[in-house]
């Protein structure tokens, strides 16, 4: 679980990282390629939360207080 979840938040820096590649190479002009990067990072953020809920719901993340 740890790996997939480490796995996930650096393909979300490297989706951040990208968009803003994106940015300064279209200079304004058609930033659909940016977009789709910023869209895809909040899809992954979106599932790495759900991924994260369903974890502690289900017991694969116990609690080490």
């Amino acid at each position: 679980m740890r790996i997939v979840v480490v796995l996930m938040l650096i393909t979300i820096v490297a989706s951040l990282a990208s968009a803003l590649v994106f940015i300064y190479r279209d200079q304004g002009q058609g930033k659909t390629r940016a977009v789709k990067a910023l869209s895809f990072r909040v899809g992954l953020s979106l599932a790495l939360f759900l991924l994260l809920m369903a974890g502690q719901r289900l017991g694969w993340i116990v609690d080490r207080l």
